[in-house]
């Protein structure tokens, strides 16, 4: 297998160099505006804007790469996204933020797309899982690493965000002297939400739960941390433990979705976000750090692994010629959720505390579990023979999940009754 992977390493290399330097950037930016005295507000305007140009970049991409190819595209997005660490220090205002936010969001899209594609193009039916489980692998360590590497400096200074421009910089290289033949031209789906929410409600309601969980947990998250008293290590360690425990469940959970009825298993879920969510919300001041940091592991185990069932409920009702609509409609719908929560979640913040960045999560997951038990006494569950095999997607902060990759897209591509 060692073999058979080998032609993919630049891209591993790239990607993990991009998401390193991402993972960093993400748990930064809002520590140094709190220490800038930036608002809530603010700061919840940052990512909503990241989400905001990740979507941008996710609808209008591909229309740059198929005009100057994939190499050029990436060395355009990749140059521009290492300027905008650097440009967040010459201008230290709100605004200036905010606009970078949308900048590097729309970069970081065009850049995931091009990564992807481009393992796509040089997988093959018989090793896609393999590539996609290493792809996992790559993602989620990188993104851990980018975590305890706001250890290295101190957020106050310059260093980090240099460290950011210097790795995104850096994920151009391997790219740049790979020998592989740049892959085919991406192709685009039409968003039907009409037709989307025709296959799953379950699956495209949740996901947009799913980015009013999640967006306000990466944008926010540092600054409830460093409100409780953590330091910036215990930021890092904070951080760090939502993902570790949204990788550790996901697969367990999914594997059980594949046996039962999903629904049931996401009520689970949900259930797990809204007591931990509830329990981080009322945590300030009445736990230390230990009590603090399995709340975290707890939140991040159950709400990290909100989205891979979504899309596989979703993905049991559509017929494979749909998969494109799905992955892309459903991309769209989280990162709506994604940007409307940490601008609302900011807002809140002001009247009932930093527990609100898990208080209104907790909140909306409990009353979306009424939602999918009114689904489940009013729809039959898919026969364990018709579904979808679960995929554990790439924990980060856009929940990118290519689906290209995935290895349900193996599939005949004729229209086929649901």
């Amino acid at each position: 297998m060692t073999r058979s992977l080998a032609p993919f390493f630049s891209l591993f290399l790239s990607t993990a160099i991009l998401l390193l330097g991402d993972g960093l950037f993400g748990t930064l930016l809002p520590i140094r505006g709190n220490l800038e005295g930036f608002s809530a507000t603010s700061l919840g305007l940052m990512g909503s804007a990241y989400f905001g140009g990740y979507m941008l970049g996710a609808l209008f991409g591909p229309a740059g790469i198929m005009r100057v190819g994939h190499i050029r595209s990436f060395a355009v997005f990749a140059s521009i996204a290492s300027a905008a660490p650097l440009a967040h220090m010459l201008f230290s205002e709100p605004v200036v933020w905010i606009i970078l936010r949308v900048a590097t969001g729309f970069c970081i899209a065009g850049l995931y797309m091009i990564i992807e594609s481009w393992l796509n193009e040089q997988a093959s039916n018989s090793n896609r899982g393999s590539v996609f489980a290493v792809y996992r692998v790559v993602s989620l360590a990188a993104l851990t690493l980018g975590q305890l590497a706001l250890n290295l400096f101190d957020p106050s200074g310059f260093e980090l965000f240099a460290v950011v421009a210097i790795l995104t910089s850096f994920a151009l290289v391997p790219v740049s002297l790979t020998k592989a033949v740049q892959p085919a031209p991406l192709v685009t789906a039409r968003v039907s939400l009409r037709e989307l929410w025709s296959i799953s409600p379950v699956g495209v309601f949740g996901c947009l739960v799913v980015g009013l969980t999640t967006g306000p947990f990466w944008a926010l998250g540092p600054i409830y941390a460093g409100e409780v008293g953590l330091d910036v290590q215990g930021i890092s360690f904070f951080m760090t433990l939502a993902i570790l425990g949204g990788a550790l469940l996901q697969v367990p959970v999914g594997r059980l979705s594949d046996q039962i009825d999903r629904r049931w298993v996401l009520v689970g879920v949900l259930a797990g976000v809204s007591l931990s969510g509830g329990y981080l919300a009322t945590a300030p001041g009445l736990v230390g750090p230990l009590g603090i940091y399995l709340g975290t592991f707890a939140f991040g185990a159950f709400a990290l692994s909100l989205y891979g069932l979504c899309v596989a409920q979703t993905n049991d009702h559509a017929a494979p010629h749909q998969f494109v609509l799905v992955a892309s409609g459903l991309t769209l719908v989280f990162s709506v959720g994604a940007m409307v929560g940490p601008l609302f979640i900011s807002a809140l913040i002001g009247v009932f505390g930093i527990g609100a960045v898990f208080g209104l999560p907790a909140l909306v997951d409990a009353l979306f579990i009424l939602f999918v038990l009114g689904r489940i006494f009013s729809r039959e569950a898919v026969p364990a023979e018709d579904k979808e095999d679960f995929v554990a997607v790439p924990i980060s902060q856009t929940t990118s999940a290519p689906l290209e990759l995935d290895p349900r897209a193996d599939g005949d591509d004729e229209q086929s009754s649901t």
